[in-house]
């Protein structure tokens, strides 16, 4: 039973990188800050996803390290996030999060791509598509009040927060700044970073204001340092690029209406990998 606990409780905290019972736990205590119905979707999000790597059959050491579970957490967030609670809601979660696993392992099976959070991303984008196509009331709708300044504390938190989507209080921010932290002071640093560059970026160009306050432009950022980010200092500039990719890229899918989720996160960091292993091949 205990192991089970912090299987979980590293679930939660993989999903920023943090393989640590009590990273996740403070990461929990932060979304639950927000909203006690997401803290519950993401665990059971997390449960499913990690029964269902049990029952396939999936590495023992993966599983007790949190990997299939922390795809499963975002989905049951994402569920409670864009579709209206009830039961038909609940059996999308578990399809959605049983199928972030099993992308998962196909991921596993090569060595070019990692796959980070692109089993959530794929598993949302097709519980959107077909609700869309079938069950388009399940689909809750929510507009986004207009602001006419900048927060920058605020913004700054919920970079951090909107990693699993907790826009509600900058304590969910905090709280998951405070997990990384007591995991890793290098990640926390990578962490800071990668929330504050997108505010002065966005901030000059000119910004939505409601986008900019509520962390919907720097959260893939945050992801980006945290993945890329290391002691040196050439970690640090492919860090420093992959943020900047990725908040172009969530501008522009945002531009298109679409819903990115962590999308400019996993492509940033997939392209600026590559030029990093082409550099280092000459």
């Amino acid at each position: 039973m205990q192991e089970g606990f912090l299987i979980v409780g590293r679930g939660l905290g993989q999903v920023m990188f943090q393989n640590n019972a009590v990273s996740g736990l403070l990461m929990l205590v932060g979304i639950a800050c927000n909203s006690w119905l997401l803290a519950l979707l993401a665990l059971l999000g997390n449960f499913v996803g990690t029964v269902t790597a049990f029952f396939s059959g999936y590495s023992k050491e993966d599983i007790e390290d949190g990997l299939y579970g922390f795809n499963g957490t975002l989905v049951g967030i994402a569920v409670g996030v864009f579709m209206e609670p009830g039961v038909a809601s609940l059996l999308l979660l578990v399809a959605g999060s049983m199928l972030s696993t099993w992308i998962a392992r196909v991921f596993a099976y090569q060595k070019l791509l990692p796959g980070f959070t692109a089993p959530f991303i794929l598993a949302v984008w097709l519980l959107q598509a077909l609700c869309r196509g079938w069950f388009p009331s399940l689909l809750s709708s929510s507009v986004m009040p207009e602001e006419t300044a900048a927060d920058w504390f605020r913004a700054f938190s919920l970079n951090i927060g909107q990693v699993m989507f907790q826009g509600g209080t900058v304590l969910s921010g905090l709280f998951f700044l405070a997990g990384i932290l007591l995991n890793s002071r290098v990640h926390a640093l990578y962490t800071v970073w990668g929330a504050l560059l997108p505010l002065g970026m966005v901030w000059m160009v000119g910004s939505d204001y409601a986008a900019f306050n509520a962390g919907l432009l720097g959260y893939n950022a945050v992801l980006c340092a945290i993945a890329l980010g290391d002691r040196s200092w050439a970690g640090a500039a492919w860090a420093t690029l992959s943020v900047t990719l990725s908040v172009l890229l969530q501008v522009w899918g945002m531009s298109l209406g679409m819903t990115t989720l962590t999308a400019p996160f996993v492509v940033s960091v997939w392209i600026v990998s590559g030029m990093r292993r082409t550099l280092c091949r000459k």
